[in-house]
């Protein structure tokens, strides 16, 4: 039996890492490597890599785990994993976290180890999968910021896809980006070089910035 599905039924609350609010839910569903949480009428996607310390909550359903909530009918719960939760998520209007932001809009494409997401506010956004602290797909019917489906075109990125994030920091040297949805001088800037795991980043003043590739969350273009 998998870890994980000994909690099955159980309302718990846990921390992830990089994100600041615990969360709490009833265990619907757990595989080798993500559970899936049901709290406040969502259904939570959760990599267990992330997380960091979780304690049962007491409650009459624990004392009974046999009558668990049912999955969501719209995702494919057999055999789940955390990649074929992203696969099943494509296209469908979803919730992500990646520890202090969050965005709201599509999965268009997942490559070996970084997704696109497609978001009103950002456009196309490049994900690192192992950042990824939850997923939380929205009901067919819902769209985001209650936009009508013909005001919400997705525009997929007009640069072609590498298998790795990496490769595709590649074809961006030369070019403006913006590192962790963040406009602090370090993380914005001209893509200058990159050098093994380490790229160079020129601020708007002129100075150089070194960043591991470890360290990228998500990648956009301004």
């Amino acid at each position: 039996m998998k870890p994980a599905a000994t909690w099955l039924g159980k309302s718990i609350e846990f921390e992830l890492s990089g994100c600041k609010m615990p969360i709490q839910g009833e265990v619907i569903d757990a595989g080798e490597d993500i559970m899936v949480v049901y709290g406040n009428q969502r259904y939570i996607y959760v990599p267990l890599h992330h997380l960091q310390t979780m304690c049962f909550m007491n409650s009459e359903k624990n004392s009974n785990s046999i009558d668990v909530t049912a999955p969501d009918p719209e995702m494919d719960h057999n055999d789940i994993s955390y990649r074929k939760v992203l696969m099943n998520a494509r296209a469908k209007f979803s919730e992500i976290s990646i520890g202090g932001r969050t965005l709201h809009g599509y999965i268009t494409s997942i490559m070996n180890d970084y997704f696109i997401f497609y978001s009103p506010i950002h456009q196309s956004v490049y994900i690192s999968i192992n950042h990824l602290k939850y997923i939380i797909p929205s009901p067919s019917e819902n769209r985001p910021f209650a936009m009508d489906h013909q005001h919400f075109p997705i525009q997929p990125s007009s640069l072609s896809l590498s298998r790795t994030l990496d490769q595709q920091l590649q074809k961006m040297v030369g070019g403006l980006v913006i590192l962790n949805l963040s406009y602090k001088p370090e993380q914005t800037g001209l893509l200058k070089s990159i050098n093994g795991k380490l790229l160079e980043v020129i601020d708007a003043e002129g100075s150089a910035r070194i960043m591991h590739t470890s360290h990228i969350q998500t990648l956009h273009l301004p």
